[in-house]
């Protein structure tokens, strides 16, 4: 049956939002499906930034100690659904009782001690740290994907971790081999 292969192929993937999305809280956006069960689905938005609070600022804010330069990264908007809910979408190199593997590469971590972790320089190799996730109930996110809302490709390094938001999105869609202006809502725009 159709609904439950998809329902078993997204957790891992990729949605990508397609360009006559009109909600704007997922306009051009890249999401990592962490888990899609027959009670729903979540995910988190790869290639927006939160705005206003940087990860230092954050992790000062949580009385966190910065030990080693952390570079440039940033927090994400996860999502709509719980934006002041922290999550670490990471390598699995680093795992605790309370990570979710989501599969042999990425893992899921929603605890304080992972941004510990990250702040002394003992977590995992690739990392974001998303305020949030994009939540869906039974059934909602098959109903979208039926409805063309959705695109899905396999997971990439490089979309889920690199620090090029602005092209996350494009890249995704080059992962599927379709040109933007085949899947444009209205004739003559990209």
């Amino acid at each position: 049956m159709m609904d439950k292969e998809i329902r078993q192929y997204l957790t891992g993937q990729l949605l990508i939002a397609m360009p006559q999305m009109s909600d704007p809280r997922f306009a051009r956006t890249v999401i990592y499906v962490c888990a899609h069960t027959t009670d729903g689905a979540m995910g988190l938005v790869l290639n927006k930034p939160f705005a206003g609070i940087g990860f230092t600022d954050l992790l000062e804010q949580l009385g966190i100690e910065v030990e080693q330069q952390l570079g440039d990264m940033r927090v994400h908007y996860g999502g709509p659904v719980e934006s002041g809910r922290g999550f670490v979408l990471h390598t699995t190199d680093y795992t605790r009782e309370a990570t979710l593997l989501v599969d042999d590469d990425v893992a899921l971590t929603a605890t304080v001690d992972v941004l510990r972790a990250i702040a002394e320089g003992r977590g995992p190799q690739k990392s974001i740290l998303a305020l949030g996730y994009a939540g869906w109930g039974a059934g909602q996110l098959d109903q979208e994907m039926q409805s063309n809302g959705w695109l899905h490709a396999p997971a990439d390094p490089a979309i889920l971790f690199d620090a090029d938001l602005d092209t996350k999105w494009e890249r995704a869609i080059a992962k599927l081999g379709v040109s933007l202006s085949m899947l444009s809502g209205e004739a003559g725009h990209a």
